[in-house]
């Protein structure tokens, strides 16, 4: 554990390196900073790169890890609802609150003609049905279609417990090492974030000047405040009205594990600490925080959802398009099912930003923009991230304990 703090704390220092060395080099040698753009197309790509099989796994091994059919339709469900109900939550405040209070002024580069901006298609609930449904998962797979990649990798997972048990076991055994491989290639590019961030930095920079990225404070500030609305208000009435307890206390007893996440800005390194805790301090039973934790650690992302969804907007501000109803819906669920698919890694989810920004057809460019404060967010986000996930534990215990005591 110390030695991942140590770790991800080092890449931190590295990042705030490369953000002040990428603006200075950006203004002192602007024509440099526009010919060495192809570095941080090259770290773009490989966040692209992990995205299908990464997602794919990860769902798959969270469905299989319920075990039973019997379990996923009276535990699972609750879980994975509850954990789905925060993170939409999360996902419609950060709407409301960016159309209330928009930010972002419309700005246009010279050399980013935002051609696709101009291409979002109208929304319509029949194209957005059949969206979801895959008609060849290899084609999906290949064309990088996360909803229809989501979609089969659930039907897979389900269909896979009807399979023998040794099977089960060879299936689940395979995709547990292709997400570990996954998660460990993530952690190798991860490590390249100061050099990527460096050079978009420095290439936005050189192409917009340093006024743009100075108006960031705006961005921040409704990052955070929606991150904060939900921990203080969202989460706690859940806490009320389903497990019938004084939200705030427990929070309050569970506290070192929302802290360990701000320190590691990860949900995976942060698990043991949310698991003890939850059951020494939170009086949460061991076999359902041993099932719903991990789950959650997969599954469940209030803290990235609501901040993918202000970055979007606010990317969509900055670029002059205007996102309807209909289209900032579509966006809240492609939202949801994507943050499903999140590793739980520091910065991993600037692999789903970039995958947003193309479905919407906004150049991935604009990640530069909002990546010199994303590590600050990340640690506010992954806090909010495990927080949700002792809400929904302590929500699941309370039920199964209710139901219990009136059989």
């Amino acid at each position: 554990m110390i030695q991942k703090i140590k770790k991800y704390s080092t890449t931190n220092t590295l990042v705030i390196f490369g953000i002040i060395f990428g603006v200075l080099f950006g203004i002192l040698f602007p024509e440099l900073a526009l010919k060495q753009q192809v570095i941080g197309q090259i770290f773009i790509s490989f966040l692209k790169m992990l995205v299908v099989p990464l997602v794919f796994s990860s769902i798959y091994i969270a469905i299989m890890g319920l075990g039973s059919l019997n379990d996923l339709k009276s535990i699972g469900l609750k879980t994975i609802g509850l954990y789905l109900l925060t993170t939409a939550l999360a996902v419609l405040l950060a709407i409301a609150v960016m159309n209330l209070v928009p930010i972002g002024e419309p700005t246009s580069v010279e050399g980013l003609e935002y051609v696709k901006a101009s291409q979002v298609a109208p929304f319509t609930f029949e194209a957005m049905i059949l969206s979801f449904i895959p008609t060849n998962i290899f084609n999906s797979l290949a064309d990088g279609s996360m909803m229809q990649i989501i979609v089969f990798s659930i039907l897979f997972a389900i269909a896979s417990m009807h399979l023998h048990v040794k099977r089960q076991e060879l299936m689940l055994d395979f995709f547990t090492a292709v997400t570990n491989a996954m998660l460990t290639m993530a952690e190798w590019v991860i490590k390249l974030t100061p050099i990527g961030v460096f050079s978009l930095i420095s290439y936005v920079i050189a192409e917009q000047g340093v006024d743009v990225v100075l108006g960031l404070w705006k961005y921040l500030l409704m990052v955070i405040s929606v991150l904060l609305i939900h921990a203080v208000v969202t989460l706690p009435a859940l806490l009320a009205i389903f497990a019938k307890i004084n939200p705030f206390k427990y929070l309050s007893d569970v506290r070192e594990a929302p802290i360990m996440a701000f320190s590691t800005a990860s949900s995976a390194a942060t698990l043991p600490v949310s698991m003890r805790i939850a059951e020494e301090d939170g009086g949460v039973d061991e076999k359902h925080a041993s099932f719903v934790l991990p789950l959650g650690a997969t599954v469940s992302m209030d803290g990235t959802a609501a901040y993918l969804t202000v970055a979007v907007l606010y990317i969509s501000h900055l670029a002059g398009v205007d996102l309807s109803l209909m289209d900032q819906v579509l966006l809240g669920v492609t939202v949801v099912a994507l943050s499903v698919g999140v590793a739980a890694l520091p910065s991993a989810s600037l692999v789903m930003m970039v995958v947003i920004l193309n479905q919407i057809g906004l150049p991935v460019e604009y990640i530069a923009l909002i990546v010199a404060v994303d590590r600050i967010l990340d640690m506010a986000r992954t806090s909010l991230n495990v927080t949700s996930d002792l809400v929904v534990v302590k929500i699941i215990d309370q039920i199964q304990k209710t139901t219990i005591k009136e059989k």
